[in-house]
């Protein structure tokens, strides 16, 4: 059932439980989020990033919202990391439920004065808007942002921030990266903790992918409540394309993609599980 990501992560910060939200491309992305959730009982978030966006338009936001609202557990659909006023606008025509107003790019005011419009401009549509304060290293959406381009998320900033934009809920950074860890992942708990105790919203984490559980688990408990996963599952999907091209000779396209869609599904499933969010619907 389609539900505003709101109500979605109020509850998980109310019952110290993490909703996944699952960065998607295409049907075979939606059922696998859709029957991970159901089989689970969870609840759920879809991701769309805005190069995805541009390519599918308003019919594949359409699909998404579709899948959430068929759905027999409560879901939303979130437009991620987005920097283009134009592209949020239409996105929230199109029907979606929250925005990520990604200013961390710019400077601090410009970043501030960014939020504030969109975090307007959303409300207005009955949406909500997720802002982000500092800078995540790693790629995402074709975007890279070195090691050294990266910033800690400051506590102080946060509270300030969070104050004068309005919006909704607060991605930190704290040492996640974009895309695969090539080392031991670092997180800086302290911080985060020291954001948690200035804010009352809902914290964010990106960068889930990849991260073992027990890290998982302390940033739930200091107040992340929405995980976002991408890596894990797009490379589930290349794999097993790959690994099907070259060792299978089934030319029935529907069951390749019901065989592709449930690998994808397992991955969600693990996810759903680690966050604490089975049995939460």
């Amino acid at each position: 059932m389609l539900t505003s990501t709101q109500d979605l992560l109020e509850k998980a910060q109310r019952y110290s439980y993490a909703v996944g939200a699952f960065n998607l491309y295409n049907l075979e992305g939606a059922k696998a989020v859709v029957n991970a959730a159901e089989a689970d009982n969870s609840p759920a978030m879809i991701q769309i990033l805005p190069n995805i966006l541009k390519y599918g338009g308003a019919p594949l936001i359409a699909l998404f919202l579709e899948a959430a609202d068929s759905a027999k557990v409560p879901m939303s659909v979130h437009l991620d990391h987005c920097e283009e006023p134009a592209v949020i606008q239409a996105a929230l025509d199109a029907g979606i439920q929250s925005v990520l107003a990604d200013g961390s790019k710019f400077s601090y005011p410009e970043n501030l004065a960014f939020t504030r419009e969109m975090t307007v401009l959303a409300h207005a549509k009955g949406a909500t808007v997720e802002a982000e304060i500092g800078r995540i290293s790693g790629t995402e959406d074709g975007m890279t942002v070195a090691e050294k381009e990266a910033k800690m998320t400051d506590p102080d900033q946060a509270k300030a921030f969070v104050a004068e934009s309005k919006v909704d809920f607060l991605a930190v950074t704290i040492g996640n990266v974009h895309g695969e860890y090539h080392s031991e992942p670092r997180l800086d708990f302290e911080r985060l903790d020291r954001v948690r105790q200035r804010l009352d919203i809902p914290l964010v984490l990106h960068g889930a992918s990849g991260l073992p559980a027990l890290m998982i688990q302390r940033s739930i408990e200091l107040g992340v409540c929405k995980f976002n996963v991408n890596t894990e599952v797009r490379q589930k999907y290349l794999e097993f394309w790959r690994e099907y091209g070259r060792t299978n000779a089934q030319t029935d396209l529907l069951a390749c993609q019901k065989a592709a869609t449930g690998a994808m599904q397992e991955i969600v499933a693990q996810k759903i599980r680690l966050f604490g969010s089975a049995g939460k619907a």
